[in-house]
């Protein structure tokens, strides 16, 4: 598993801006864009990880991360 599977990745349909929009909730805003999905998708996890890299290197904490977060859905057996 690396490092930026433990942030919450969104890219999303913008009407405003009639492009992909993408962004890591909690941490980067919108910081990348562009006419296809999966493409934006590379953007963001390559910004994600750069911005790994530099906090990092300079010492920096990791804002906290989604991965220990519980999630429950009505389906889910309890």
């Amino acid at each position: 598993m690396k490092k930026r599977d433990h942030y919450l990745k969104i890219v999303e349909w913008s009407d405003d801006d009639q492009c992909y929009v993408g962004s890591i909730p909690g941490w980067i805003g919108k910081c990348c864009h562009g006419d296809n999905e999966e493409d934006v998708y590379r953007q963001l996890c390559q910004i994600l990880d750069e911005w790994i890299e530099i906090y990092e290197k300079d010492e920096i904490l990791l804002p906290a991360s989604i991965s220990d977060k519980k999630y429950w859905h009505p389906s889910f057996s309890v």
